[in-house]
């Protein structure tokens, strides 16, 4: 028996103990609405999600072809819409997450207005979006569902009832992981412990912390990033990790990022005890110069290193230096280390999408750590078109192919669109995902920022049209008309927003006196 059937026979042994006073309640509605509110809390989501990570981490160790994905969400809505376009397009959510970014949080749902990616956004309101978002994928599982206990009561033979009955029994939840950016985690560990319950609490099964100076951060695709000693950083991957075990979620995932490969200066030197360890790794990547004692200034800050008096470079900003060319080999430490401590997955924030650089990197960590894996970055913040291009023309240049019909510097031009050159690039972009999966070790690939610039670009679009010469016509045939050719849902915007889900529940507790929204004077019967 199905759970659907299940929950009505227990329904209906509670009516029946409370005898008349429950006569109005039927068992079967009871039930439905049982099954499209199949999560309770926030917790149960992150326990359940938790294990389709798990699930997915080790498939992925097994056969690196199983890569997952996301796209970057800032609202609700966008959530709802990817998945349910996900189980239009494929019929399975598998192996595809949401991700939800600390930027968009700052530059679009911060009440100071739009912010850069520098944590000064109000830190609760990253909590209060993964929520949003799983509120969303539920409502998106009670409307599917509430269509097809609708079918299920308009059919007419036990073959059709049956067959709707095996999709109520199988259905696939819009429910998936989040990974939630908590930046640098918003203050010291504590802080950063009280936000990661939040952020558990709201449903997230996986959190992403970045190793920079909480009060200093910057976005890992701009100047001036700060960095702190590991032993900084591992407090408060240890402060999330506690977090998930006070709640109960046992097996959430924390991904541990670096910002080290762009970062060029900390705020701290490292406390060191004994030469090789940690603090004192960290420390030998400064940038310094020798002196003596006599060569003191006033004020002046030194290490002891072999013997040695070292003095550090520091700038005005009171900031310390690292050493030119020194990012990998930071990058390499601190993903080692993270993974030593408690971290599951790493990213390594980089400035460009190069598979080479990148499984340099992952090579090095996995002579220490074997099954490391990434989370990346596939960033709006590189110019894919340029980068890949100047890519081609490099590879076609070492291969002895003649490029002087190309001029490397100004490869993005429209002029080279058709040129065997942008074709390669193309593909390699096409397949960069499968290809880094499977030699660089991403485990996970994610665009940050997505639908900020679709909503740019469509918004953009749509006003040079609707206030242009087109009128009303921009709308129609740039949208709505697209809307209905390729069944987007939302061109029946009052049944996407709980219309139709809410005449169930009037029928519900009203009975034939319900007044529905759903008659045939409604608009949206236009669209079926």
């Amino acid at each position: 028996m199905s759970q659907y059937q299940d929950d009505i026979k227990a329904v209906a042994g509670l009516k029946e103990n409370h005898g008349s006073a429950w006569n109005a309640i039927n068992p079967e509605y009871a039930a439905r609405m049982r099954a499209q509110n199949k999560f309770k809390t926030g917790l149960d989501i992150a326990k359940y999600t938790a294990k389709i990570m798990r699930a997915d981490m080790a498939a992925y160790d097994a056969d690196p072809s199983k890569y997952t994905q996301s796209l970057g969400c800032w609202h609700g809505f966008i959530g709802q819409q990817k998945m349910i376009s996900i189980k239009k397009h494929f019929n399975s959510t598998e192996r595809r997450y949401l991700y939800l970014s600390g930027w968009m949080v700052a530059a679009l749902r911060s009440e100071f207005g739009p912010l850069p990616d520098q944590s000064m956004h109000e830190k609760t309101s990253v909590s209060a979006l993964i929520r949003e978002l799983y509120t969303f994928l539920r409502q998106a599982d009670a409307r599917e569902l509430g269509g097809l206990f609708r079918e299920l009561d308009a059919a007419k033979d036990a073959a059709a009832k049956a067959a709707i009955q095996q999709k109520i029994d199988n259905h696939v939840t819009h429910v998936v992981p989040i990974i939630a950016d908590i930046d640098a985690g918003f203050g010291n560990a504590e802080a950063t412990y009280l936000l990661a319950k939040q952020f558990i609490e709201a449903g997230a099964c996986c959190i992403q912390i970045e190793n920079q100076v909480s009060d200093e951060k910057q976005c890992g695709h701009q100047d001036g990033k700060v960095t702190v000693p590991h032993e900084d950083f591992l407090a408060k991957i240890r402060a999330i990790r506690y977090a998930f075990l006070e709640l109960g979620v046992d097996d959430g995932i924390i991904v541990a990022r670096t910002d080290s490969l762009g970062a060029g200066l900390t705020k701290q030197i490292a406390v060191t005890n004994t030469p090789g360890d940690l603090g004192d790794q960290y420390n030998a990547f400064l940038d310094c110069e020798e002196l003596s004692a006599d060569q003191l200034g006033n004020g002046d800050v030194v290490i002891k290193r072999d013997g040695k008096l070292l003095r550090p470079k520091r700038l005005p900003s009171n900031l310390f230096q690292f050493r030119a060319g020194t990012g990998e080999a930071r990058c390499v430490l601190d993903c080692i280390t993270s993974l030593q401590n408690g971290a599951d997955l790493l990213w390594i924030e980089t400035e460009k999408p190069h598979i080479a650089q990148i499984g340099g990197m992952v090579s090095e960590i996995r002579k220490v750590i074997p099954n490391a894996k990434l989370v990346y970055n596939n960033s709006p913040s590189f110019n894919w078109t340029l980068n890949f291009r100047q890519q081609a023309y490099d590879a076609m240049k070492a291969a002895g192919k003649d490029v002087s019909a190309y001029d490397r510097a100004q490869l993005m031009s429209v002029e080279y669109d058709q040129t065997e050159l942008a074709k390669l690039a193309d593909e390699k972009i096409r397949t960069f995902q499968a290809d880094a999966s499977r030699e660089a070790g991403i485990f996970h690939h994610l665009i940050t920022l997505p639908t900020y610039h679709t909503a740019a670009l469509s918004t953009d679009n749509l006003a040079k049209e609707y206030f242009g010469d087109q009128g009303m016509l921009g709308y129609v045939a740039g949208v709505q008309r697209k809307e209905i050719r390729q069944g987007i849902a939302c061109v029946k915007h009052q049944n996407m927003s709980g219309s139709d889900i809410g005449d169930d529940h009037k029928e519900y507790f009203s009975g034939e006196a319900a007044l529905k929204a759903a008659g045939k004077d409604n608009t949206m019967n236009q669209f079926s």
